[in-house]
């Protein structure tokens, strides 16, 4: 009889967990390196799943752009060129601007209050010099503003876009300054969309995404 310890064959082809779903949250969390090979066996292991589900959850994720297989070496994190993270940030200017253009339409005073309490939260962490609880604000405010502006179709780009692009913005986080920046363009966001005013909340969003993509522009290539 196995230990809790030991992973069953029964267990394994249950699924337990959705794998596809854990895999990403660890490509994007940060657990696994771009470039770093993703072994099917270890991560069935690692999780507790078949290697049967470890590869379908690999082709799901390279369909996505998180994961790529290279011929006769197997699976591994896909690095994102910054050329690339570029170009998805030029999407996500497009897709966020109708976002926050629609949460402005559709906001309520429940939800407004939420989103000041969140750009509070948001001052505190950099005047304190919280750069990481900075950097998860700012996903959380981003991630309510899609929600509050109820585009299910456009969460779903994003979702794929910004998971790209992790790497990149936790590296644009780090830049000297760069939180100050961002944090009166996000303050900027939450007004016009408190305010309820769809056309100076697309404005915002873009002109925050214009001033990310500039800052990724001054990285070295």
């Amino acid at each position: 009889m196995p230990t809790h310890e030991q992973t069953t064959d029964a267990d394994r082809n249950a699924e337990p967990v959705d794998i596809t779903a854990a895999i990403r949250t660890a490509i994007v969390r940060g657990d696994f390196a771009p470039n770093q090979r993703l072994v099917e066996a270890d991560l069935s292991e690692q999780f507790g799943v078949s290697r049967g589900g470890v590869r379908a959850a690999l082709f799901a994720l390279t369909n996505e752009g998180l994961v790529e297989r290279i011929q006769h070496r197997g699976a591994r994190v896909r690095a994102v060129p910054l050329n690339e993270a570029i170009e998805i940030s030029e999407v996500r200017m497009a897709v966020e601007g109708l976002c926050a253009a629609k949460a402005a339409e559709r906001v309520t005073d429940e939800q407004v209050a939420e989103l000041r309490g969140i750009d509070e939260a948001m001052r505190t962490a950099v005047a304190e010099g919280h750069v990481l609880r900075y950097s998860e604000l700012n996903k959380a405010l981003h991630g309510r503003i899609i929600e509050i502006s109820g585009q299910r179709t456009a969460a779903e780009v994003l979702r794929r876009l910004r998971a790209q692009n992790v790497r990149h913005q936790f590296q644009l986080a780090l830049v000297p300054g760069r939180p100050n920046v961002s944090l009166a363009e996000h303050h900027a966001i939450i007004e016009a969309i408190c305010a309820r005013e769809p056309e100076a909340a697309e404005r915002a969003a873009r002109a925050h995404l214009t001033s990310v993509i500039n800052a990724l522009r001054s990285f070295p290539s």
